[in-house]
Protein backbone atom coordinates (compact mmCIF):
# COMPACT_ATOMS: atom_id res chain seq x y z
CA UNK A 1 0.00 0.00 0.00
CA UNK A 2 1.37 3.59 -0.99
CA UNK A 3 2.85 5.88 2.13
CA UNK A 4 1.21 9.12 0.92
CA UNK A 5 2.93 12.21 2.21
CA UNK A 6 0.63 14.95 1.13
CA UNK A 7 1.10 19.03 1.08
CA UNK A 8 -1.97 21.14 0.88
CA UNK A 9 -0.92 24.73 -0.58
CA UNK A 10 -3.63 27.53 -0.54
CA UNK A 11 -3.58 30.18 -3.48
CA UNK A 12 -4.38 34.00 -2.77
CA UNK A 13 -2.96 36.73 -0.74
CA UNK A 14 -6.44 37.47 1.26
CA UNK A 15 -5.08 34.04 2.85
CA UNK A 16 -1.88 35.89 4.32
CA UNK A 17 -3.77 39.01 5.22
CA UNK A 18 -6.12 37.06 7.23
CA UNK A 19 -8.91 38.20 4.84
CA UNK A 20 -10.28 34.64 4.89
CA UNK A 21 -9.85 31.87 6.97
CA UNK A 22 -8.02 28.59 4.84
CA UNK A 23 -10.95 26.72 5.46
CA UNK A 24 -9.91 24.32 2.25
CA UNK A 25 -7.38 23.30 3.96
CA UNK A 26 -9.53 22.13 7.32
CA UNK A 27 -11.63 19.63 4.90
CA UNK A 28 -9.54 18.47 2.53
CA UNK A 29 -7.51 17.58 5.63
CA UNK A 30 -10.38 15.80 7.50
CA UNK A 31 -11.43 14.34 4.17
CA UNK A 32 -7.43 12.53 3.14
CA UNK A 33 -7.51 11.02 6.64
CA UNK A 34 -10.78 9.78 6.18
CA UNK A 35 -8.91 8.18 3.20
CA UNK A 36 -5.90 6.93 5.04
CA UNK A 37 -4.12 9.91 2.89
CA UNK A 38 -1.74 11.51 5.66
CA UNK A 39 -0.90 15.10 5.60
CA UNK A 40 2.52 16.68 5.77
CA UNK A 41 2.35 20.34 4.97
CA UNK A 42 -0.24 23.20 5.30
CA UNK A 43 0.93 26.32 3.08
CA UNK A 44 -0.62 29.45 2.11
CA UNK A 45 1.37 31.21 -0.78
CA UNK A 46 0.78 34.73 -2.31
CA UNK A 47 -0.30 35.55 -5.76
CA UNK A 48 3.30 35.89 -6.90
CA UNK A 49 4.73 34.20 -9.39
CA UNK A 50 8.67 33.75 -7.63
CA UNK A 51 7.28 32.65 -4.36
CA UNK A 52 4.42 30.64 -6.29
CA UNK A 53 7.88 28.71 -8.10
CA UNK A 54 10.09 28.40 -4.86
CA UNK A 55 7.21 26.85 -3.14
CA UNK A 56 5.94 24.33 -6.35
CA UNK A 57 9.95 23.15 -6.33
CA UNK A 58 10.16 22.69 -2.65
CA UNK A 59 6.42 20.73 -2.75
CA UNK A 60 7.96 18.33 -5.51
CA UNK A 61 10.49 17.61 -3.57
CA UNK A 62 9.55 16.45 -0.34
CA UNK A 63 6.17 15.26 -1.04
CA UNK A 64 4.27 12.73 -3.14
CA UNK A 65 0.66 14.15 -3.28
CA UNK A 66 0.33 17.71 -3.89
CA UNK A 67 -3.00 19.30 -3.78
CA UNK A 68 -3.46 23.60 -4.67
CA UNK A 69 -6.28 25.27 -4.06
CA UNK A 70 -6.78 28.88 -5.74
CA UNK A 71 -5.41 31.05 -8.44
CA UNK A 72 -7.14 29.40 -11.70
CA UNK A 73 -9.17 32.07 -12.22
CA UNK A 74 -9.35 34.34 -15.33
CA UNK A 75 -7.28 37.61 -13.85
CA UNK A 76 -3.45 38.30 -14.28
CA UNK A 77 -2.95 37.62 -10.70
CA UNK A 78 -4.31 34.07 -10.95
CA UNK A 79 -0.75 32.47 -11.91
CA UNK A 80 -0.81 28.97 -10.14
CA UNK A 81 -1.13 27.58 -13.83
CA UNK A 82 1.87 29.63 -15.17
CA UNK A 83 4.09 29.18 -11.92
CA UNK A 84 3.14 25.36 -11.95
CA UNK A 85 4.47 24.60 -15.62
CA UNK A 86 7.65 26.51 -14.50
CA UNK A 87 8.52 22.83 -13.24
CA UNK A 88 6.31 20.58 -15.89
CA UNK A 89 7.54 22.91 -18.76
CA UNK A 90 4.33 21.77 -21.05
CA UNK A 91 1.78 23.59 -23.40
CA UNK A 92 -1.21 24.20 -22.53
CA UNK A 93 -4.48 23.43 -24.55
CA UNK A 94 -8.10 24.65 -24.44
CA UNK A 95 -10.74 22.16 -22.66
CA UNK A 96 -13.29 21.99 -24.81
CA UNK A 97 -15.67 21.06 -22.28
CA UNK A 98 -14.49 23.81 -19.87
CA UNK A 99 -14.69 26.22 -22.61
CA UNK A 100 -18.42 25.79 -23.25
CA UNK A 101 -19.31 25.54 -19.84
CA UNK A 102 -18.07 29.20 -19.30
CA UNK A 103 -19.97 30.26 -22.99
CA UNK A 104 -22.74 28.99 -21.77
CA UNK A 105 -22.85 30.63 -18.50
CA UNK A 106 -22.31 33.58 -20.07
CA UNK A 107 -24.83 33.27 -22.69
CA UNK A 108 -27.47 31.91 -19.88
CA UNK A 109 -27.39 35.28 -18.24
CA UNK A 110 -27.40 37.49 -21.01
CA UNK A 111 -23.63 38.52 -20.34
CA UNK A 112 -20.76 39.62 -22.60
CA UNK A 113 -17.98 37.76 -22.09
CA UNK A 114 -14.37 39.16 -22.46
CA UNK A 115 -11.59 36.55 -24.02
CA UNK A 116 -9.44 36.41 -20.81
CA UNK A 117 -12.47 34.27 -19.35
CA UNK A 118 -10.94 31.36 -22.04
CA UNK A 119 -7.87 31.45 -19.55
CA UNK A 120 -9.87 29.09 -17.01
CA UNK A 121 -10.55 26.29 -19.84
CA UNK A 122 -6.79 25.96 -20.26
CA UNK A 123 -5.35 23.02 -18.77
CA UNK A 124 -2.19 21.54 -19.21
CA UNK A 125 -0.59 19.01 -21.96
CA UNK A 126 -1.08 16.03 -20.25
CA UNK A 127 -3.53 16.73 -17.30
CA UNK A 128 -6.49 14.35 -16.45
CA UNK A 129 -9.16 17.12 -16.25
CA UNK A 130 -11.68 17.08 -13.99
CA UNK A 131 -15.01 18.67 -15.15
CA UNK A 132 -16.11 21.24 -12.61
CA UNK A 133 -19.96 21.17 -12.84
CA UNK A 134 -20.40 23.71 -9.64
CA UNK A 135 -18.35 26.39 -11.88
CA UNK A 136 -16.58 27.37 -14.71
CA UNK A 137 -12.27 26.69 -13.86
CA UNK A 138 -11.87 22.58 -14.52
CA UNK A 139 -9.82 20.83 -11.66
CA UNK A 140 -6.53 18.93 -13.14
CA UNK A 141 -4.47 15.88 -12.19
CA UNK A 142 -0.88 16.15 -13.28
CA UNK A 143 1.40 13.26 -12.74
CA UNK A 144 5.14 14.45 -12.69
CA UNK A 145 8.17 12.85 -11.98
CA UNK A 146 6.35 10.80 -9.29
CA UNK A 147 4.11 13.59 -7.93
CA UNK A 148 0.74 13.40 -8.06
CA UNK A 149 -0.52 17.20 -8.65
CA UNK A 150 -4.17 18.37 -8.00
CA UNK A 151 -5.31 21.53 -9.07
CA UNK A 152 -8.43 22.82 -7.90
CA UNK A 153 -10.67 26.49 -7.64
CA UNK A 154 -10.61 28.05 -4.01
CA UNK A 155 -14.41 28.10 -4.37
CA UNK A 156 -15.25 25.81 -1.63
CA UNK A 157 -18.12 24.31 -3.08
CA UNK A 158 -16.52 23.62 -6.21
CA UNK A 159 -13.20 22.24 -5.06
CA UNK A 160 -15.41 19.77 -2.45
CA UNK A 161 -17.15 18.59 -5.62
CA UNK A 162 -14.06 18.21 -7.69
CA UNK A 163 -12.68 16.27 -4.76
CA UNK A 164 -15.74 13.74 -4.14
CA UNK A 165 -16.67 13.61 -7.53
CA UNK A 166 -13.49 13.64 -9.44
CA UNK A 167 -10.21 13.32 -7.38
CA UNK A 168 -11.01 10.79 -5.09
CA UNK A 169 -12.48 8.12 -7.82
CA UNK A 170 -9.55 8.63 -9.91
CA UNK A 171 -6.94 7.60 -7.19
CA UNK A 172 -9.25 5.16 -6.51
CA UNK A 173 -8.55 3.19 -9.83
CA UNK A 174 -5.21 3.70 -10.16
CA UNK A 175 -3.98 3.41 -6.41
CA UNK A 176 -4.40 1.00 -3.84
CA UNK A 177 -6.20 3.07 -1.17
CA UNK A 178 -7.65 1.11 2.03
CA UNK A 179 -11.30 0.05 1.97
CA UNK A 180 -11.95 1.06 5.84
CA UNK A 181 -10.85 3.55 7.68
CA UNK A 182 -11.86 3.57 11.60
CA UNK A 183 -10.98 6.53 13.71
CA UNK A 184 -10.96 6.84 17.91
CA UNK A 185 -11.31 9.93 19.71
CA UNK A 186 -9.23 9.81 22.91
CA UNK A 187 -9.71 12.53 25.56
CA UNK A 188 -7.21 13.32 28.34
CA UNK A 189 -7.72 15.82 31.11
CA UNK A 190 -5.01 16.87 33.44
CA UNK A 191 -2.36 17.20 31.28
CA UNK A 192 -1.22 19.83 29.02
CA UNK A 193 -0.54 18.90 24.71
CA UNK A 194 3.20 19.83 25.08
CA UNK A 195 3.38 17.27 27.90
CA UNK A 196 1.21 14.43 26.33
CA UNK A 197 3.13 14.92 23.12
CA UNK A 198 6.47 14.40 24.76
CA UNK A 199 4.97 11.36 26.51
CA UNK A 200 4.37 10.04 23.10
CA UNK A 201 6.85 11.68 20.90
CA UNK A 202 8.34 8.09 20.02
CA UNK A 203 5.15 7.06 18.36
CA UNK A 204 4.24 10.18 16.86
CA UNK A 205 7.68 10.49 15.44
CA UNK A 206 7.13 7.27 13.89
CA UNK A 207 3.44 7.33 13.01
CA UNK A 208 1.82 5.64 10.18
CA UNK A 209 -0.56 3.15 10.54
CA UNK A 210 -2.44 4.39 12.47
CA UNK A 211 -2.42 7.96 12.70
CA UNK A 212 -2.04 10.32 15.55
CA UNK A 213 -3.11 13.40 15.56
CA UNK A 214 -3.22 15.46 19.47
CA UNK A 215 -5.67 18.34 19.48
CA UNK A 216 -6.01 20.92 22.50
CA UNK A 217 -9.21 22.20 23.46
CA UNK A 218 -10.27 24.42 26.56
CA UNK A 219 -8.89 22.05 29.55
CA UNK A 220 -8.22 19.08 27.91
CA UNK A 221 -6.23 17.14 25.21
CA UNK A 222 -7.74 14.94 22.15
CA UNK A 223 -5.52 12.20 20.74
CA UNK A 224 -7.43 11.13 17.33
CA UNK A 225 -6.28 7.20 16.43
CA UNK A 226 -7.62 6.74 12.94
CA UNK A 227 -6.35 3.28 10.93
CA UNK A 228 -6.71 2.02 7.92
CA UNK A 229 -7.64 -1.47 6.34
CA UNK A 230 -8.96 -3.83 4.31
CA UNK A 231 -11.88 -4.53 6.73
CA UNK A 232 -13.09 -2.83 9.63
CA UNK A 233 -12.15 -5.79 12.16
CA UNK A 234 -8.59 -4.98 11.22
CA UNK A 235 -8.27 -1.13 11.55
CA UNK A 236 -10.35 -1.22 14.74
CA UNK A 237 -7.63 -4.07 15.88
CA UNK A 238 -4.93 -1.93 14.72
CA UNK A 239 -6.45 0.91 16.84
CA UNK A 240 -6.92 -0.95 20.00
CA UNK A 241 -3.29 -2.02 19.64
CA UNK A 242 -2.08 1.48 19.70
CA UNK A 243 -4.80 2.80 22.20
CA UNK A 244 -3.49 0.24 24.73
CA UNK A 245 0.34 1.60 24.53
CA UNK A 246 -0.84 5.05 24.55
CA UNK A 247 -3.14 4.40 27.92
CA UNK A 248 -0.12 2.55 29.36
CA UNK A 249 1.35 5.97 29.43
CA UNK A 250 -1.42 8.42 30.09
CA UNK A 251 -4.10 6.47 31.71
CA UNK A 252 -4.40 8.12 34.67
CA UNK A 253 -5.52 11.26 32.57
CA UNK A 254 -7.89 9.53 30.27
CA UNK A 255 -11.81 9.82 30.75
CA UNK A 256 -13.03 8.14 27.74
CA UNK A 257 -13.14 8.23 24.19
CA UNK A 258 -15.34 9.88 20.89
CA UNK A 259 -18.18 11.96 22.22
CA UNK A 260 -18.53 11.52 26.03
CA UNK A 261 -17.26 14.86 27.66
CA UNK A 262 -15.81 15.48 31.27
CA UNK A 263 -19.41 16.67 32.41
CA UNK A 264 -20.95 13.25 31.13
CA UNK A 265 -18.01 11.07 32.72
CA UNK A 266 -18.18 12.70 36.11
CA UNK A 267 -22.12 12.34 36.14
CA UNK A 268 -21.34 9.02 35.24
CA UNK A 269 -19.14 7.98 37.70
CA UNK A 270 -21.29 9.81 40.77
CA UNK A 271 -24.05 7.68 39.54
CA UNK A 272 -21.93 4.51 39.52
CA UNK A 273 -20.87 5.56 43.41
CA UNK A 274 -24.54 6.19 44.26
CA UNK A 275 -23.19 9.76 45.43
CA UNK A 276 -24.94 13.16 45.53
CA UNK A 277 -23.42 17.04 44.62
CA UNK A 278 -24.43 20.84 45.59
CA UNK A 279 -22.34 23.55 44.84
CA UNK A 280 -21.86 26.80 45.89
CA UNK A 281 -21.23 29.06 42.93
CA UNK A 282 -19.74 32.79 42.98
CA UNK A 283 -17.75 33.85 40.03
CA UNK A 284 -19.32 31.19 38.22
CA UNK A 285 -22.51 32.19 38.43
CA UNK A 286 -23.94 29.10 38.42
CA UNK A 287 -22.18 27.11 35.18
CA UNK A 288 -21.30 24.13 37.23
CA UNK A 289 -24.75 23.23 37.79
CA UNK A 290 -26.03 24.35 34.47
CA UNK A 291 -23.06 21.70 32.64
CA UNK A 292 -24.03 19.06 35.09
CA UNK A 293 -28.25 19.28 34.32
CA UNK A 294 -27.59 19.50 30.67
CA UNK A 295 -26.79 15.85 30.64
CA UNK A 296 -29.60 13.18 30.56
CA UNK A 297 -30.05 11.63 34.28
CA UNK A 298 -27.97 14.36 36.37
CA UNK A 299 -31.74 14.33 38.66
CA UNK A 300 -29.78 11.15 40.62
CA UNK A 301 -27.20 13.27 40.87
CA UNK A 302 -27.22 16.62 41.65
CA UNK A 303 -28.90 17.73 44.72
CA UNK A 304 -28.62 21.17 44.43
CA UNK A 305 -26.72 24.40 44.33
CA UNK A 306 -26.62 28.22 44.91
CA UNK A 307 -25.05 31.50 43.46
CA UNK A 308 -23.78 33.56 46.42
CA UNK A 309 -22.46 35.86 44.27
CA UNK A 310 -21.76 38.40 47.19
CA UNK A 311 -20.78 38.61 50.49
CA UNK A 312 -24.14 39.28 52.32
CA UNK A 313 -25.69 36.35 49.91
CA UNK A 314 -22.24 33.96 50.89
CA UNK A 315 -23.58 34.88 55.10
CA UNK A 316 -27.38 35.25 55.08
CA UNK A 317 -28.32 32.55 52.33
CA UNK A 318 -25.36 30.40 52.45
CA UNK A 319 -24.49 30.62 55.96
CA UNK A 320 -20.84 31.41 56.02
CA UNK A 321 -19.62 32.86 59.08
CA UNK A 322 -18.81 36.59 59.31
CA UNK A 323 -16.04 35.82 61.14
CA UNK A 324 -14.54 34.47 58.09
CA UNK A 325 -15.80 36.81 55.63
CA UNK A 326 -14.42 39.73 57.47
CA UNK A 327 -11.18 38.21 58.82
CA UNK A 328 -10.07 36.18 55.07
CA UNK A 329 -11.43 38.05 52.94
CA UNK A 330 -14.58 36.32 50.31
CA UNK A 331 -11.77 35.36 47.89
CA UNK A 332 -10.38 32.58 50.38
CA UNK A 333 -9.70 29.38 50.50
CA UNK A 334 -10.79 29.94 53.82
CA UNK A 335 -14.27 31.11 52.10
CA UNK A 336 -14.24 28.27 49.66
CA UNK A 337 -13.85 25.42 52.40
CA UNK A 338 -16.67 27.11 54.21
CA UNK A 339 -18.84 27.53 51.15
CA UNK A 340 -18.07 24.30 50.23
CA UNK A 341 -19.39 22.93 53.82
CA UNK A 342 -22.28 24.71 53.93
CA UNK A 343 -23.74 23.67 50.89
CA UNK A 344 -22.93 20.32 51.49
CA UNK A 345 -25.00 20.57 54.49
CA UNK A 346 -27.51 22.73 53.47
CA UNK A 347 -28.77 20.13 50.77
CA UNK A 348 -27.43 16.79 52.39
CA UNK A 349 -25.21 15.69 49.67
CA UNK A 350 -22.83 13.52 49.75
CA UNK A 351 -20.03 16.01 47.64
CA UNK A 352 -20.10 20.55 48.35
CA UNK A 353 -17.97 22.03 45.69
CA UNK A 354 -17.55 25.83 45.85
CA UNK A 355 -16.33 28.31 43.72
CA UNK A 356 -15.22 31.87 44.60
CA UNK A 357 -12.28 34.42 42.97
CA UNK A 358 -12.27 37.17 40.44
CA UNK A 359 -13.45 36.51 36.89
CA UNK A 360 -12.24 40.20 36.29
CA UNK A 361 -11.66 42.47 34.55
CA UNK A 362 -10.04 44.58 37.20
CA UNK A 363 -9.09 43.11 40.93
CA UNK A 364 -10.94 42.50 44.03
CA UNK A 365 -10.26 42.15 47.39
CA UNK A 366 -6.34 42.42 46.31
CA UNK A 367 -6.27 39.57 44.37
CA UNK A 368 -5.31 39.48 40.66
CA UNK A 369 -8.18 38.33 37.81
CA UNK A 370 -7.63 34.41 37.65
CA UNK A 371 -7.60 34.02 41.23
CA UNK A 372 -9.82 31.03 42.05
CA UNK A 373 -10.31 28.83 45.00
CA UNK A 374 -12.39 25.61 44.49
CA UNK A 375 -13.72 24.41 48.15
CA UNK A 376 -14.63 20.40 48.18
CA UNK A 377 -16.17 18.29 51.19
CA UNK A 378 -16.75 15.02 50.70
CA UNK A 379 -18.60 13.15 53.38
CA UNK A 380 -17.42 13.37 56.91
CA UNK A 381 -14.02 14.61 55.97
CA UNK A 382 -12.72 18.06 57.06
CA UNK A 383 -13.24 20.35 54.06
CA UNK A 384 -10.65 21.07 51.54
CA UNK A 385 -9.27 23.63 48.65
CA UNK A 386 -8.41 23.98 45.54
CA UNK A 387 -5.82 27.21 44.35
CA UNK A 388 -5.39 28.19 40.54
CA UNK A 389 -3.94 30.94 38.73
CA UNK A 390 -6.60 31.10 35.48
CA UNK A 391 -5.32 33.12 32.68
CA UNK A 392 -7.70 34.45 29.74
CA UNK A 393 -10.73 37.01 29.70
CA UNK A 394 -13.24 36.80 32.01
CA UNK A 395 -15.47 34.63 30.15
CA UNK A 396 -12.47 32.27 29.97
CA UNK A 397 -11.97 32.53 33.44
CA UNK A 398 -15.24 31.14 34.61
CA UNK A 399 -15.58 28.28 31.88
CA UNK A 400 -12.00 26.99 32.76
CA UNK A 401 -12.67 27.38 36.38
CA UNK A 402 -15.40 24.87 36.25
CA UNK A 403 -13.71 22.33 33.85
CA UNK A 404 -10.89 22.49 36.62
CA UNK A 405 -13.73 21.47 39.04
CA UNK A 406 -14.73 18.68 36.80
CA UNK A 407 -10.95 17.26 36.05
CA UNK A 408 -10.72 17.59 40.25
CA UNK A 409 -14.20 15.26 40.62
CA UNK A 410 -12.72 12.56 38.20
CA UNK A 411 -9.74 11.92 39.82
CA UNK A 412 -11.49 12.01 43.11
CA UNK A 413 -14.43 10.03 41.74
CA UNK A 414 -12.17 7.28 39.61
CA UNK A 415 -10.27 6.94 42.69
Amino acid sequence: MKQWKTELIGVGTELLLGQIANTNAQWLSEQLAQHGISVYYHIAAGDNMQRLTDIFQTAQSRSNLVIVTGGLGPTDDDLTKEAANELFGQSFRMDETSKGIIEAYYEKNGLTMTSNNYKQAQVFEEAYVLENKEGMAPGQIVEHDGVIWVFLPGVPMEMKYLMTEGFFPYLKERYDLPTEIKSEMLHFIGIGESALEDRLSDRIRVQNNPTIAPLASMGEVGLRLTASADTIEEAKEIISKEKEIVLSRLGDYYYGSDDITIEEKVCELLKSNGSTIAAAESLTGGEFINELIRIPGASHVCAGGMVSYTKEAKEKSLGVSPYVTNRYGTISKECAEEMAERIQQMFRSDIGISFTGVAGPSSSEGHEPGTIYIGVKVGEQRAYHHFYHIQGSREQIRKRAVKKAYQLLFHLLKN
